[in-house]
């Protein structure tokens, strides 16, 4: 579990496929220290297991699934990635419930400004606007963030200014895929109403 308030940011060293195995190495800096062979740490808000320990270099195998529906796939040395590590039992909790299972990736549509602030704007296909609400939850490349307005095709979040130096968003341009969490509630209450007949026609 995690809670979409990302630690740092820390580049790609090498991110390589070869016979259906893909392996990502990132120089994780300081955020590496304590860490142990197994443990779950938040890349673009996926949910990984770290598999071997270097130093400050902490290497991950993804799964053929994972490279293609999350915007993993489109890393290369020295991409800029955030981090968050799993919640300990005795963590102090922020943001909202993150699972690191990523649903779909949206793409940059624009960056606006909205005073000192930023709007951040991103493409969805439609069928997954029901899972938006204004002032509802969503993670976007792991950073837990409040919807603003949701359209037929697109949302918008607000970034203030300390949010897009410190993560990964400082890179994003338009045309770029970002990974997607929706509400973990929004998709239980989906099923559930589904479930009793109530869903969607």
């Amino acid at each position: 579990m995690f809670t979409g308030l990302v630690e740092g940011t820390c580049q790609v060293v090498q991110f390589q496929s070869r016979d259906g195995a893909t392996r990502l190495v990132i120089d994780a800096g300081p955020i590496a220290d304590g860490a142990q062979i197994g443990d779950s740490i938040a890349i673009n808000g996926c949910c990984l297991t770290v598999t071997t320990i270097d130093g400050p270099r902490l290497a991950f195998d993804l799964l053929e699934e994972t490279r293609l529906r999350t915007n993993l796939g489109d890393l290369a040395p020295p991409s800029l990635v955030n981090l968050e590590r799993a919640l300990p039992a005795n963590g102090r909790y922020g943001g909202h419930f993150v699972t690191g299972h990523i649903d779909t990736t949206g793409t940059v549509r624009q960056w606006a400004r909205a005073g000192k602030d930023d709007e951040l704007h991103i493409v969805i296909e439609p069928a997954d606007g029901i899972y938006l609400v204004p002032k509802g939850s969503i993670a976007i490349d792991g950073i837990s963030l409040t919807v603003g307005e949701v359209k037929p095709d697109e949302f918008l979040v607000w970034i203030i200014p300390h949010t897009r130096a410190i993560t990964a968003l400082r890179e994003r341009i338009v045309g770029q895929r970002v990974n997607l969490e929706f509400d973990l509630l929004a998709k239980y209450t989906e099923k559930i109403l589904a479930m009793r007949g109530f869903g969607a026609k």
